[in-house]
């Protein structure tokens, strides 16, 4: 094969130059993996404790509106919609493959330091079908939200895996 130049290449794949760097090339092997805006209501957070999701391992992202009455996080997800449930990828998945959360973080777990609360919630994406995906991706606009009571029934910040989570889509 000859490159843009006109000269013989040793790629066995073919040269796409030629091409804008704003098209994509889908090559067979590759999975397309859709971005997805999430959005996190905390109300009634704890007075003086901090909360803030985690990224990855040990970064901690805090919340886009913060108030005595409701703490609000915004990011995004990755979706594979490859298979049947979606797999949600990107720093702020936590867990195995066919367990996605998002943690967030309490107290000294959020980087408060000098805090009597060490706290994190998980907060499950299982619920969220293909179908209610790609009904986000069609929406301009549109995403996942969920809202949370931020204090637990003993009296300190959420924690452990929140039961009754849903993910509602909303649209801006």
């Amino acid at each position: 094969m000859l490159n843009g130049a006109g000269v013989p290449s040793q790629s066995k794949f073919p040269d796409v130059s030629f091409l804008s760097r704003r098209m994509v090339i889908i090559f067979p092997f590759t999975r397309m993996k859709h971005e997805v805006p999430f959005r996190i209501i905390v109300t009634g957070p704890l007075s003086g404790v901090e909360m803030k999701i985690q990224k990855g391992r040990n970064e901690l992202i805090g919340p886009a509106t913060d108030s005595r009455a409701k703490k609000v996080f915004e990011f995004s997800l990755l979706a594979d919609l490859d298979p049947s449930v979606p797999n949600f990828l990107g720093p702020f998945a936590q867990g195995p493959k066919d367990a996605r959360f998002i943690y967030l973080n309490s107290g000294t777990s959020a980087g408060q330091f000098g805090s009597c609360w060490t706290r994190r919630a998980k907060l499950s994406l299982m619920s969220i079908s293909k179908e209610l995906v790609e009904s986000v991706l069609r929406s301009p606009g549109a995403r996942f939200e969920t809202a949370i009571h931020g204090i637990g029934r003993d009296g300190g910040p959420i924690c452990a895996g929140v039961k009754g989570l849903e993910w509602r889509i909303v649209e801006e």
